[in-house]
């Protein structure tokens, strides 16, 4: 049975088990809430701090709302699991910390080329290595871009707060399912651990979006091909009586392996690329504040996000003419918002729990003649106002 998420009868047992109101969770539970809220019904993970609150919910919560939940014997063995039950039409997801995303590097490039909805939420710890695996960090916003090989395309969300959380992980089940393609969840561990109070919405309040399906046997001999002019293929499901062929290799558009002809490559693979840019407009979300007479410009993501925007209101009650950028969709970049943005300042200003990745990717959309200073922390203690304010000051 396909568990979308939004038959009367899941919305009648969400609002049931959980009735609309204010909760008092960790980011963590709020991701998982988040997920089962979007129709996610199958899970499957190995535990991992900081993320292991999120499989602890999903153990409970799972079963009550007809879903499934698996404990595997390794964040490999995890994404595998999860691909498997989206071809079955399952909406799933896995969720680990640094050191298992690079486990499940190899199989979320398989993902991307058999074009499978899943999400996969990255808790970010401190590293490298085990690091300090109790702390929160930003380390893994290129390996959320480039940590699987080859030409591939992605999307990444990063919330800034609890309650965020709880509304990203639902969007990005709907762009996963809308595109064809897996989402990552750039979440971290300060934010995971943390404890806010958060709405909970009536279940009939949140968009649902469930992938295409085949409307005939024509199109579902064709489940890598472009039949609409979308550039998303529908999805044909296993157990639903087709002929379905899915590959990680190089294949055509009914799903046969070609790994000799060049032109069926250079195809396939530009298709994923040209689906993620043809509907960038719908994938990117940011939030801004104070841009228009703005003189320094202040851009952060993630957990940096709220003391980035304590510290711009500070700065402007001394005067100081500061704006905050905040992306939404770390992947792909708004490049463009930015080198729009960039064009009013004098000074960017990045602050981030790294050594400085989000700033690399501002520099590619900054002219020479602008100041672009990085605010970098690391030893898993989150930024705070003064600190940034301090450098809003320096410049």
């Amino acid at each position: 049975m396909i568990i979308r998420g939004d038959e009367p009868e899941q919305i009648a047992l969400l609002k049931k088990l959980y009735p609309k109101g204010n909760y008092f969770m960790q980011g963590d539970e709020a991701i998982a809430y988040g997920a089962i809220f979007a129709g996610c019904r199958f899970y499957a993970g190995y535990p991992i701090t900081p993320a292991s609150e999120i499989a602890e919910t999903m153990a409970r919560e799972l079963p009550k709302v007809r879903g499934y939940y698996i404990q595997m014997e390794d964040e490999i063995g995890s994404i595998a699991a999860i691909i498997g039950a989206s071809w079955t039409g399952l909406k799933s997801m896995t969720a680990t910390s640094g050191p298992g995303f690079s486990l499940m590097q190899e199989n979320l490039g398989y993902a991307i080329m058999t074009e499978t909805p899943i999400v996969v939420v990255d808790v970010q710890r401190s590293g490298p290595s085990t690091g300090q695996a109790t702390k929160g960090a930003q380390g893994d916003f290129f390996q959320a871009r480039w940590g699987t090989h080859g030409d591939h395309p992605i999307v990444a969300i990063s919330p800034i707060s609890v309650e965020d959380s709880f509304w990203e992980t639902i969007r990005a089940f709907n762009i996963s399912e809308k595109l064809r393609i897996p989402v990552v969840l750039l979440a971290d561990g300060v934010i995971g651990h943390t404890r806010e109070q958060i709405r909970i919405p009536d279940p009939e309040e949140v968009e649902i979006v469930y992938r295409k399906l085949p409307k005939n046997e024509k199109e579902a001999k064709y489940p890598f091909g472009d039949v609409d002019g979308s550039l998303v293929p529908p999805m044909p499901l296993f157990g639903h009586g087709y002929f379905t062929h899915v590959t990680g290799s190089t294949h055509k558009e009914t799903g046969l392996r070609d790994v000799y002809t060049p032109e069926v490559h250079i195809k396939l693979v530009n298709r994923l690329h040209k689906k993620i840019k043809k509907h960038e407009k719908e994938i990117e979300k940011w939030e801004e504040y104070f841009t228009d007479d703005m003189e320094i410009l202040v851009i952060s993501w993630g957990v940096s996000a709220r003391p980035s925007l304590g510290a711009v209101l500070k700065a402007r009650e001394e005067g100081i003419k500061v704006g905050l950028f905040i992306p939404k969709t770390v992947h792909p970049f708004p490049g463009k918002k930015v080198k729009e943005l960039a064009k009013k300042v004098r000074a960017i200003i990045v602050p981030e729990m790294n050594l400085g990745q989000l700033i690399l990717e501002v520099q590619r959309y900054v002219n020479d003649d602008v100041i672009l200073k990085g605010v970098n922390k690391i030893g898993g203690v989150p930024l705070t106002v003064e600190e940034i304010l301090r450098e809003i000051r320096g410049v």
